[in-house]
């Protein structure tokens, strides 16, 4: 097996799901930022916006209108994260972010085929980028899922997410409280044609 810094840093990469309550410094989330916008986009586009959200009201009042939202939201297929995080809403303390310090939605414009893989991209980058730095992250659904409800739109655009944007996925992000195992590569996921 080849190491080097890049390799090394893929493969010690895990999403992470206990966050401490310290917020992470300024110039980590720049660095975060940074690795963000310099992923590849369709035609080179970089028609995306980041929004860091580090107030903690303002992730109370997220985490609370996702809890709402999901009372009457319909998924639209069996996909057990989804049927999970309608049942989880319905507790008390569910917490959508884990409890992380930071949020970063990902948003882009409207009616453009690359605009999810563009954002998914720019996150890879910001969660390899976290993981060198010693930080924790984990990728988010649950904002794209309900990115049509009203009134999470309405509090999006609060916060300056343009109503025209489609909310195409999240990152939590913060130093981690209790390390994720290894979980093992499935096999049968390879093929080469030569």
């Amino acid at each position: 097996m080849i190491h080097n810094e890049v390799l090394d840093c893929i493969r010690s990469r895990r999403s992470t799901r206990h966050f401490q309550e310290q917020q992470i410094k300024e110039e980590e989330l720049e660095i975060l930022l940074e690795a963000a916008i310099w992923a590849p986009s369709g035609g080179n586009s970089q028609s995306w916006l980041f929004t860091a959200v580090q107030n903690p009201q303002a992730l109370a009042k997220i985490n609370e209108l996702l809890k709402a939202g999901f009372q009457h939201w319909i998924p639209d297929d069996d996909y057990p994260g989804k049927l999970g995080a309608k049942a989880l809403a319905q507790k008390e303390d569910c917490h959508f972010f884990h409890h992380a310090p930071t949020l970063i939605i990902a948003s882009n414009r409207p009616n453009y085929e690359n605009a999810m893989a563009d954002c998914a991209l720019a996150l890879e980058n910001l969660f390899l980028a976290a993981n060198s730095l010693g930080l924790g992250s984990c990728y988010i659904n649950q904002l794209h899922w309900l990115r049509n409800d009203p009134g999470l739109r309405d509090y999006l655009l609060e916060l300056g997410i343009p109503r025209e944007h489609t909310i195409c996925s999240s990152a939590v992000v913060g130093y981690i409280a209790k390390e994720s195992g290894v979980p093992p590569r499935k096999e049968g996921t390879r093929r080469i044609i030569k």
